[in-house]
């Protein structure tokens, strides 16, 4: 990687379930200290690192928003014989979660529990045929009823477990979804200098569980211009036979969005971003998600009508603890929103 790939794994390390974001937070606020003008947070928890414009246009600003929470659970329900049942922070699929390490985090610290998974040699008929549920997890603290029950209590929060590492010319780990682009975001506003309109860098929360904190913001920051950060399906492994499923391919350059379920860009916006990489020589490609939602919709959709774009890192193995993404699709994110927002003059018009 051309860039910090520490903080990277500083970023996708930390716990921070929608809600709980705080460990994040933190970091991110340490990072804004040294590269833009003023920090704030808001009641919902977002952080804003605003960059005053210096151009003629002082007024006009822009927002990039890419969210800070990652998937967990909560915990609902302690068992007599000590076991955690859970409510899911998010969406998962259930089939990944047998057997995996997760970190109980209690207001006595942080306990390592695994969620638990009969062993194939006594499963029955029916068990083999039963669809995996996130109600039927439960977790294995180590303890017994009364200890468990001492130590862990309801609304205690539960994230999965996993080192973040480079795999030949991947980055892989847990919440690359959406650190990654939080990183994306934190090199941005490092590189960028004396921008003709004022840009709001906005660390948002909750999005995994409805674009909240973007939508609080859309109405709170009000832009002229919001650009979200988040990775994307890469679908281009051996499982996938039909080429139209993959989405993007790792390796390729960065995503510029056209649509998703959630909303459909700005087409003068998606044509700007794409018209910048072509000068800049910056791989890219496009993007048409068939399903799934980006904070791109939060701000399209709140507090008047709003030009949106959004610019996608390729992702394998998403909502997993095992995500992974190029390292050069990761520069070419950072190069391309760093290029797009240093041509942004608050001239152009994206007016349909």
């Amino acid at each position: 990687m051309e860039h910090d790939f520490e903080l990277l794994r500083e970023l996708t390390e930390a716990r921070g379930v929608p809600g709980y974001e705080d460990r994040i937070r933190e970091i991110v606020r340490r990072e804004f200290d040294d590269s833009v003008d003023r920090v704030r947070t808001d009641a919902m928890g977002n952080v804003v690192g605003t960059i005053e414009g210096t151009g003629e246009d002082e007024g006009y600003s822009v927002a990039v928003a890419a969210h800070m929470d990652e998937i967990g659970f909560m915990v609902k329900h302690v068992t007599d014989e000590g076991f955690l049942q859970v409510d899911a922070l998010g969406g998962f699929d259930p089939r990944v979660l047998r057997a995996q390490r997760v970190t109980v985090h209690t207001d006595g610290g942080d306990l390592t529990g695994v969620i638990g998974s009969v062993p194939p040699h006594t499963l029955t008929e029916e068990q083999r045929e039963k669809k995996d549920e996130v109600e039927d997890v439960y977790i294995d603290v180590g303890l017994d009823g009364d200890a468990a029950s001492e130590q862990v209590t309801v609304g205690d929060l539960v994230t999965l477990d996993q080192t973040t590492v480079e795999m030949g010319n991947l980055i892989t780990g847990k919440a690359l979804d959406d650190r990654v682009c939080v990183f994306q975001l934190l090199e941005a506003a490092n590189r960028i200098e004396d921008p003709d309109v004022t840009i709001h860098f906005a660390a948002t929360v909750q999005e995994e569980v409805g674009l909240r904190g973007a939508q609080a913001l859309g109405v709170d920051v009000d832009p002229d211009l919001a650009i979200a950060l988040d990775v994307t399906v890469a679908n281009d492994v051996p499982q996938i036979g039909d080429e139209s499923k993959q989405v993007t391919e790792v390796g390729d350059g960065a995503a510029v969005k056209l649509k998703d379920s959630s909303v459909i860009t700005n087409p003068k916006v998606n044509h700007r971003l794409r018209d910048v990489a072509e000068r800049r020589g910056i791989d890219h490609q496009l993007e048409v998600l068939p399903a799934g939602g980006t904070d791109t919709a939060g701000f399209q959709n709140t507090h008047g009508a709003k030009p949106v774009g959004a610019i996608s890192i390729p992702t394998r193995y998403l909502h997993t603890v095992t995500e992974s993404a190029h390292a050069d699709d990761v520069d070419g994110a950072i190069d391309l929103l760093v290029a797009f927002l240093e041509t942004e003059t608050g001239d152009h018009d994206y007016t349909l």
